[in-house]
């Protein structure tokens, strides 16, 4: 309880420092990585790969082990002179022996290679998992950004509908407007509100949802430093194939999969030395002491001397018929290298459909940015004319909220599709280095 009280006070100090000034991205990015507990537990797994890269590492050396024992009977046994008589007999015996394996078909070295490539390819799936959290993060945050422009917009069009409310209720009082018109923009302005009581949820659930991949306890006082958005610069960069000619070079997803491939490679190899002779060495020495009621012995430490004995040996293992097991393992092995190569080609193309995707979702967001800020424009035209009409009293307190509508709709419209446009030309960037730049 003392070590989750202390964890939890350690996360909420690193919370309370970052939100004093607010979290950039980069930030964000970096805390998850050493926070979140999937990141944990594959960093765990490449350290138990590292553990049985040692096993294997440690089956070239050689074996060695010492046994003691102790033994006494009693009873009737048979002498020398082949009588029987009550005898108490105790025996004691030491010996320490070695063994090593000389040769095994190159089963040794190819379990070594295989460690290898599966500690190789273990921390390529830490890496791949800390690119998907790169990725989350980054959408949750400029999901963040997203709510936050829309909850200013809505509350600028709060601010519109007080002033009009206001405006009519003074017209009201000298009798130049209805108190039905008035009623009618106390209604607007009330659904107004509406908007920016939901766009304060959503911006709230938003900044849930990336304190949650932060693995922050909760999400009071988080705040995030707003990036400079304004000024984009509207390009999209490369091709998808020129993309996804880069990123087969460096995404680890791609990578862990490769070696995956080599180690069914290795795995084929291990299998086959099941056809071939093993040669093993082994040695030792031993020694004993032996007493007997009936008969004198000599002393414990003479006997221990004299019976002492060295032996070393040689063992050739030459397979003949394994019941197929040898064969059946080589199958094996050359259908799983079969599969992992399927399973590459699988990758590769779940890398080019997602880069695609991004990229063709970019020249999309583009082009609706593009076409947004025209309309956005024209709208924001349109109203200031309209305000000046309607506060000239040429234009109706229906025309002014047709209007109003308008310019907040093609508002919500440009911030929407900036941001889209935002997060895919970043994506296609972390596609091509693996970073994520606002």
């Amino acid at each position: 309880m003392k070590a989750t009280a202390i964890a939890v006070s350690m996360l909420l100090a690193a919370a309370t420092a970052n939100a004093a000034q607010g979290w950039t991205l980069d930030q964000c990015i970096e805390y998850a990585i050493e926070n979140n507990i999937q990141v944990r537990q594959s960093d765990l797994n490449a350290q138990n790969n590292d553990v049985e890269l040692n096993k294997a590492v440690s089956n070239r050396l050689p074996g060695v082990s010492a046994s003691a024992s102790q033994g006494w009977s009693f009873g009737r046994s048979i002498t020398a002179d082949n009588t029987y008589a009550n005898t108490n007999t105790a025996s004691t015996s030491f010996s320490i022996g070695a063994d090593m394996t000389l040769f095994a078909g190159g089963r040794i070295n190819g379990n070594i290679k295989m460690a290898e490539l599966s500690l190789e390819a273990a921390k390529s799936d830490l890496e791949r998992i800390k690119d998907d959290i790169r990725v989350q993060v980054a959408q949750a945050f400029i999901q963040i950004v997203y709510n936050r422009s829309i909850l200013d917009v809505a509350r600028n069009q709060v601010t519109i509908d007080s002033m009009q409310v206001e405006r009519l209720t003074a017209l009201a009082a000298i009798g130049k407007a209805s108190s039905a018109e008035v009623a009618s923009q106390n209604a607007t302005l009330a659904q107004s509100r509406l908007s920016v009581t939901q766009a304060q949820n959503n911006l709230s659930l938003s900044i849930l949802t990336l304190t949650q991949l932060l693995e922050l306890p909760s999400p009071d006082g988080f705040d995030i430093v707003q990036p400079e958005t304004d000024n984009l610069e509207l390009s999209i960069p490369d091709s998808p194939e020129a993309i996804y000619a880069q990123a087969l070079d460096i995404k680890p997803a791609v990578k862990s999969e490769e070696i995956r491939l080599e180690q069914a490679g290795k795995n084929i190899q291990v299998a086959r030395s099941g056809y071939l002779p093993s040669l093993t060495l082994s040695a030792g020495a031993g020694t004993n002491y032996y007493s007997s009621s009936n008969l004198k012995s000599d002393a414990f430490g003479t006997q221990i001397k004299n019976n002492f004995g060295p032996h070393i040996g040689l063992n050739l293992n030459i397979p003949i018929f394994s019941r197929n097991s040898n064969r059946n393992n080589v199958r094996s092995a050359k259908l799983g290298q079969m599969n992992q190569q399927m399973q590459l080609d699988n990758v590769k193309k779940t890398l080019y459909k997602e880069i695609q995707q991004a990229y063709y979702n970019a020249v999309a967001s583009k082009s609706r940015y593009e076409s947004s800020e025209i309309v956005q424009t024209s709208a924001q035209e349109s109203f200031d004319l309209v305000q000046a009409k309607y506060e000239g009293g040429k234009a109706s307190i229906t025309e002014f909220n047709e209007s109003k509508n308008r310019l907040v709709s093609a508002q919500a419209d440009l911030l929407k599709y900036r941001y889209e446009y935002l997060f895919n030309t970043a994506l296609l960037e972390f596609y091509r280095n693996s970073s994520f730049e606002l």
